[in-house]
């Protein structure tokens, strides 16, 4: 639960489109490989499908940054 909550925090810090995906595919992996552990389904599948969900939610709500502006 600590972990789950770090990596949320971590989560927020993070910008740009790929580190968000990353980091959204991350918590997505262990969210999924936890739900199916615990409902007795597959723990590898449900990593499978929680990473790659994760990280397409990571990277389409990742703010658009301007470039040349500061």
């Amino acid at each position: 639960m600590a972990a789950g909550l770090a990596m949320l925090g971590l989560a927020a810090c993070s910008d740009p489109v790929g580190e968000r995906a990353l980091i959204g595919g991350g918590i997505g992996a262990a969210g999924g490989a936890g739900i199916a552990a615990l409902t007795g389904g597959s723990p590898l599948a449900g990593a499978a499908i929680g990473g790659a969900g994760g990280a397409a939610v990571g990277a389409l709500t990742a703010p658009r940054q301007r470039r040349g502006y500061y």
